[in-house]
């Protein structure tokens, strides 16, 4: 699942008339990119929400089939934050673990490998887990950072406190309290199965964008235009 439907007030102007998940970068949408690393790594179902000028993005995509993908949409009237909105897009997700990446960030991270270790994570010696986070370094607007990892397992404190990637695998079961159309956020679910120990995560070091400003989307299309 691709969250695409914050409505991305930092970005204005840039986001009053294109959604945020459609703003270019490398010449293509950043949504794009997304699409085509989950295609890679070997992916076929996927499942996008949206609100604000969500149909442009319907526009934009289609039915995936460009990228050999299956895609399907999950509208919202008004968007229910990150746990409302995957609980409202469960039907489409069935009912086994799936990943989750956030539609505004940029990365070269192989989902194919973080699906493989939150499966590893859920059958060997764990118990059946409810989430699998990916964290990385702090970056510069979010020093603090979210989460600490310690023999594997997801901490919500530690010596050295890392920042929540918005890739992840998620069960279904870490979304049954959520009421389906009713705004959730994804943070007190993840903190309750730190405290149940069924959450778990890996630290990744490679490249990692969280695309909040537009000065940080134009540094990355900088970027990435040299290297195209």
């Amino acid at each position: 699942m691709i969250l695409a439907a914050g409505r991305g007030e930092r970005m204005r102007p840039l986001t009053d008339h294109t959604p945020k998940p459609l703003l270019q970068v490398g010449g293509k949408p950043l949504i794009v990119w997304h699409l085509e690393r989950l295609a890679k790594a070997g992916f076929k179902e996927i499942v996008i929400n949206h609100a604000h000028l969500g149909e442009q993005i319907e526009q934009a995509l289609g039915d995936g089939r460009q990228w050999d993908l299956h895609i399907q949409y999950s509208p919202e009237k008004v968007a229910l934050e990150t746990a409302g909105g995957i609980a409202n897009a469960l039907h489409l997700l069935g009912r086994g673990p799936f990943l989750v990446v956030n539609g505004d960030t940029y990365t070269e991270i192989d989902f194919n490998i973080i699906a493989l270790r939150a499966n590893i994570y859920a059958g060997a010696g764990h118990a059946l887990k409810l989430a699998h986070l990916v964290l990385v370094d702090n970056p510069p607007q979010h020093p603090a950072g979210d989460f600490a990892i310690q023999d594997d397992m997801l901490m919500n404190t530690g010596k050295q406190m890392l920042t929540f990637s918005g890739v992840g695998v998620y069960h279904p079961d870490l979304f049954a309290e959520v009421t389906k159309g009713q705004p959730a956020k994804l943070a007190p679910l993840l903190r309750k199965a730190i405290e149940g120990k069924a959450a778990t995560a890996q630290y990744y070091q490679g490249v990692w964008h969280d695309i909040g400003t537009p000065e940080r989307l134009a540094n990355l299309d900088m970027q990435l235009s040299k290297l195209i």
